[in-house]
């Protein structure tokens, strides 16, 4: 049984790790956040010890290596500009670290943290569970044993309704989530990149608040891509069904579908990780490069590569 400490337990993604953590047989010892709406833990671990001050948590992780009962693993799901100090307080702890997407912000953040791994000998994970969905690994599996030298043409579009509490948390602030792109769309973009190869272009052509699109060449892909978590981008016929989701990955017109088997990934994930075979920094890097290009690379003119839906969007605005 490993022990685990939890760094954000009142967040939204922190309960797919408690379950995680639970299902693979081990143990929460301890949490930390500053907020303290985690009756959650309830559900999981209502004996851990929990601190909303951090400098009480640091000093309860040090006691515990000191009282030779150290902590195994800390798993991060703090805000996204958070991720990089609280996995070298994880590494310095002597534990080993699950961090949350994205991995950082920046891509020479990783470079720091491998140096990092070299000094405390310990290793940090991140969670791509996209890589472990059945269906993405039929299509790679796919791709993998089609023509080498075929290039497909892809429409990835992902819109996630999310009221006005989004852009007035963190989450709305480009420096501390990364901007949109980062937030909701760097496991497509890992995932993208893990099947169909390198970059060769990364355009953008709407970088908004709420919104934004762009196109990606890889070295066997052409990607129109479109992300939102504006409720009136979503296509008329899923705003008549009254769904607030819209999830759509097409190959060479086909769909797709990978909208179910979500919920038990990141128990698939820990699997991996406690059996030696977790995604590390270096499979990190690829999709941490995309999003830092789209966040600060300058827009595009709109051509025949832009995403079907953003005609419909500059209809929207037009009106």
């Amino acid at each position: 049984m490993k022990k685990f400490a939890l760094i954000g337990a009142a967040g939204f993604i922190a309960p797919r790790h408690m379950k995680a953590i639970r299902e693979t047989g081990n143990v929460l010892v301890t949490a930390f956040d500053k907020f303290d709406s985690v009756g959650v833990m309830d559900s999981y671990f209502p004996d851990a010890n929990f601190f909303t001050e951090f400098e009480r948590f640091d000093r309860h992780i040090d006691k515990l290596r000191r009282q030779d009962n150290p902590i195994n693993y800390v798993t991060i799901c703090s805000p996204n500009y958070l991720h990089d100090a609280h996995i070298r307080f994880g590494l310095r702890s002597g534990a080993d670290v699950i961090c949350e997407k994205p991995l950082v912000l920046n891509p020479w953040n990783i470079d720091a943290l491998a140096e990092m791994e070299n000094e405390t000998g310990r290793r940090v994970f991140n969670i791509l569970q996209l890589r472990l969905h059945p269906a993405i690994v039929a299509l790679k599996n796919r791709i993998d044993e089609g023509p080498a030298d075929k290039i497909y043409d892809l429409d990835l579009a992902y819109i996630t309704s999310r009221g006005k509490w989004y852009n007035i948390s963190w989450k709305g602030d480009v420096a501390k989530s990364g901007g949109i792109a980062t937030n909701i769309g760097v496991h497509f973009f890992d995932m993208l990149s893990w099947i169909f190869g390198g970059v060769k272009k990364n355009l953008v052509h709407i970088r908004e608040k709420n919104t934004a699109s762009g196109y990606l060449e890889l070295e066997k892909a052409r990607v129109r891509w479109f992300l939102s978590t504006d409720s009136e981008s979503l296509p008329q016929a899923i705003k008549m069904k009254n769904k607030q989701t819209y999830r759509s990955l097409q190959i060479e017109g086909e769909e797709i579908e990978f909208s179910d088997g979500f919920t038990d990934l990141h128990t698939k994930s820990y699997e991996q990780i406690l059996a030696g075979n977790g995604f590390g920094l270096l499979e990190a890097i690829p999709s941490i490069e995309i999003v830092h290009v789209i966040r600060n690379t300058s827009l595009t003119q709109l051509n025949s590569d832009y995403h079907p839906l953003v005609q419909q969007l500059r209809y929207r605005i037009a009106a």
